[in-house]
């Protein structure tokens, strides 16, 4: 895996300094913590308990039968990504609270839904955050030869049907994880040498993924078939239900954000080095969507806000709101762009827009 350098002088320095400038000053001004605060304890209290309260109601039996075993289940995937989405995500950014060893335990909630903390934050907080929207690099955008996500990826006929087909593969996201992916993915950080990061040694980085994985399927699929009054495939049914859900509201929050035709998908040039500094290149390549509505924001963990999440990812969710105005201001002045759709379904929209031009175009001359 051969990495890429970013340049950090040239014109768009000034704006990534004052930018940083004005964060700052917002946060002293007004005698606040780039951490959270007692909304995000409260979320992350809804968020654990959406998750534990249905399948320890099923697992007693107050809970009974096929529709309620399956419904609960359904109320898991929703736990699960709220968690994924409102709290580890956060946490494994080290931007939930001061204390790293929070951080750390609520960044291992993860493990609770079958996924690796080790792994997330390999690809996530190293290779999406660091090189995102370029290939090769960036996991997000090199998901399998089915999914195209990028004009520098080979083109095949089955991507003529990819923006049709997508939803699918979208949904088997987190019970590949749990599955497979993992295992694969270790292979990949240890080869680029970036294992190093988490873990003291490959041996025991597959060790604890392995002992994850078991417990993970013991409680949450063995230990049910074992004790509740219904079919085991009703049981199983449950578990792939809560599994095919959760992937697909995980992919469509994320997915919109870095694949649509507004998007950069930039390329290095000689000596791996890139044409823009860090800050500029996720203002090209990542968008906002639905930034007014305050729901969303709060349960997606204001990941409606991408942009600022990339420009600072070690600032909590739960100031982007407020920061979003000082980014896009400073952007407008030194005449960058700042990407954003004014609702969901039209960031979707978009999303599938592309999808389809990258299933039914080789060449797709795009920004940046």
């Amino acid at each position: 895996m051969d990495f890429v350098k970013f340049p950090r002088t040239g014109e768009a320095a000034a704006f990534a300094k004052e930018l940083r400038k004005e964060v700052k000053a917002y946060f002293k001004q007004n005698n606040l913590t780039r951490y959270g605060n007692a909304n995000m304890v409260f979320k992350t209290i809804f968020m654990v308990m959406l998750y534990i309260v249905p399948f320890i109601l099923m697992i007693t039996g107050v809970v009974s039968g096929t529709a309620g075993v399956i419904g609960m289940y359904l109320l898991m995937a929703l736990g699960m990504s709220g968690i994924g989405l409102a709290v580890m995500h956060d946490a494994n950014h080290g931007a939930y609270s001061k204390h790293k060893w929070v951080n750390r335990l609520l960044g291992n909630l993860i493990n609770l839904a079958g996924g690796s903390a080790i792994n997330w934050r390999l690809q996530h907080n190293v290779l999406h955050h660091s090189f995102t929207n370029i290939h090769g690099l960036d996991q997000d955008i090199n998901i399998g030869k089915l999914m195209r996500f990028s004009p520098h990826t080979k083109r095949l006929k089955a991507h003529n049907y990819q923006h049709l087909y997508a939803w699918f593969f979208y949904s088997l996201m987190t019970i590949y994880w749990v599955i497979g992916k993992d295992f694969k993915d270790i292979l990949v950080y240890k080869k680029a040498n970036i294992l190093k990061k988490e873990v003291r040694s490959f041996g025991w980085a597959i060790f604890r993924i392995s002992l994850t994985k078991v417990l993970y399927f013991f409680v949450v699929l063995a230990l049910p078939i074992w004790v509740l009054d219904v079919p085991a495939f009703t049981v199983i049914a449950g578990f792939v239900l809560m599994h095919l859900l959760a992937g697909l509201i995980l992919s469509l929050v994320f997915q919109p954000a870095h694949v649509t035709e507004a998007m950069a998908f930039p390329e290095p040039g000689p000596d791996h080095l890139m044409k823009d500094i860090m800050a500029v290149h996720q203002l090209r390549t990542t968008s906002n969507f639905a930034m007014h509505a305050k729901w969303l924001t709060w349960l997606i963990g204001g990941l409606n806000y991408q942009v600022e999440h990339h420009l600072f990812p070690n600032i909590c969710h739960i100031h982007y709101p407020k920061i979003a105005e000082i980014v896009r201001r400073t952007a407008q002045k030194y005449g960058l762009p700042y990407h954003s759709q004014p609702s969901f379904a039209k960031a979707l929209a978009a999303h599938v827009r592309m999808l389809r031009r990258l299933g039914r175009q080789d060449y797709i001359p795009l920004p940046g």
